[in-house]
């Protein structure tokens, strides 16, 4: 079994992977992730889309689940890149995310550090993600794990439509 995927828990906590089952609440999630970051207007995902893409033949992302007395508290959503300069893989976290009324317990480390287990296990270069700049809360937490702002570098986005055009 890989160990880094393997569930962890205790009495009252447990990280696991998420299952095709999970894809309603993996998808509450989301939109509650959107509702505080102030972009719900985004979310277009379906259960239908997450559960071919998360569990279907070709899942191209990973779901782990951190539950508080066998409630979802929070999910983290991941995928590999790749990085030519180091020569390894690395994992890229597209959305962590701890429900409020869970958060102040340590769920949001111990989830990062789940992860970041993920990553070695896997040889992984690396681990990245994306912060919005007015999330102080999310800034401050990342920062007191010794994460490193990338600020010398812009992101860039094409949408589906750009894509077609392009």
């Amino acid at each position: 079994m890989n160990t880094a995927l393997a569930p962890r828990h205790n009495e009252l906590i447990s990280i696991r992977e998420a299952t095709a089952s999970d894809t309603p609440v993996i998808l509450q999630l989301i939109r509650e992730l959107a509702e505080y970051e102030k972009l719900p207007h985004e979310v277009t995902a379906t259960e239908a889309g997450l559960a071919e893409t998360l569990f279907g033949n070709r899942r191209v992302a990973e779901v782990l689940l951190v539950e508080e007395k066998g409630t979802a508290a929070g999910f983290c959503l991941f995928f590999h890149n790749y990085s030519t300069f180091v020569g390894k893989p690395g994992l890229y976290i597209e959305d962590i995310f701890i429900r409020p009324e869970h958060r102040g317990k340590g769920l949001g480390k111990m989830l990062f550090a789940h992860v970041a287990g993920i990553a070695r296990e896997r040889d992984c270069g690396r681990m990245e993600w994306w912060v919005l700049d007015w999330n102080k809360p999310a800034i401050e937490f990342y920062a007191g794990m010794g994460a490193k702002p990338m600020d010398e570098w812009t992101t860039y986005r094409l949408t589906e439509e750009q894509l077609a055009k392009l």
